[in-house]
């Protein structure tokens, strides 16, 4: 009988890939479900990227393969389903914020009214007047709220937020986080990787460790402290690792 997985948002299955000559991924599974806050958890160059960029086909894997609602993460329309904003976020200096908005908007054939947008910039505490500047003006973190401002407008079923909260004050991180919960739930899916592991505890309702090119665990924050008898993510995740001072 073959199982049902309407449920799921994303389904990475036995995943391989290369990083140059370094295998990064080496047997990788693991399932988001819709409506999830699913976390990727691990030291920098251990492949995070590197399965992102398979999501969202933008590379291709050596085997197994990324699926994004049941369809091939190769496939051009599933480019619709998941929108994106990259660790290291730099838009076009020589556009005004509300132009980039709708810029972003409009490579998923959607539009966003002034006040869609005004609101989301309030949500962020970011001046909504700013959005009549050119992004060239604009702090890190301001441009930072300006791409997840745009991410979330497209309308997209699925966020991948690459270190989301960098160059973000305790407040700004804040109110992130409860712009993130607010899309959760309208019942989107985020897939969120960052190194402020307690922003992760807080928020995701499933994590993934990937070290040495394999997982080393998946379930809840909850769980994976209690499995290592940690009170704190980070002490946590180092214990999994191998790494614990």
């Amino acid at each position: 009988m073959t199982q049902d997985k309407s449920h799921l948002a994303l389904e990475v299955v036995e995943l391989a890939a290369n990083y140059g000559e370094k295998q990064v991924l080496e047997g990788v599974s693991f399932s988001v479900e819709k409506g999830q806050t699913y976390g990727l958890i691990g030291l920098n160059g251990v492949g995070k990227t590197t399965l992102i960029k398979i999501a969202l086909g933008l590379k291709d894997a050596q085997h197994g393969e990324v699926r994004v609602f049941g369809k091939k993460s190769s496939e051009a329309s599933v480019r619709y389903d998941i929108s994106y904003l990259p660790e290291r976020f730099d838009p076009p200096w020589f556009l005004k914020g509300g132009e980039f908005v709708q810029f972003a908007a409009s490579l998923y054939e959607r539009k966003v009214s002034l006040s869609s947008m005004e609101d989301a910039c309030e949500k962020l505490a970011l001046d909504p007047k700013v959005l009549k500047n050119k992004v060239q003006t604009y702090s890190k973190g301001m441009r930072q709220k300006l791409g997840l401002i745009a991410t979330v407008l497209t309308g997209s079923q699925i966020l991948i937020l690459d270190e989301p909260m960098s160059g973000l004050d305790p407040l700004a991180r804040s109110l992130v986080k409860n712009l993130l919960r607010s899309v959760k739930a309208e019942g989107r899916t985020i897939i969120l990787s960052s190194h402020i592991l307690a922003d992760m505890d807080e928020i995701c309702d499933l994590v993934t460790v990937i070290d040495s090119s394999k997982v080393q665990f998946s379930g809840t924050p909850e769980n994976m402290k209690a499995q290592t008898d940690e009170r704190y993510l980070e002490k946590s995740f180092l214990k999994i690792i191998g790494k614990a001072a």
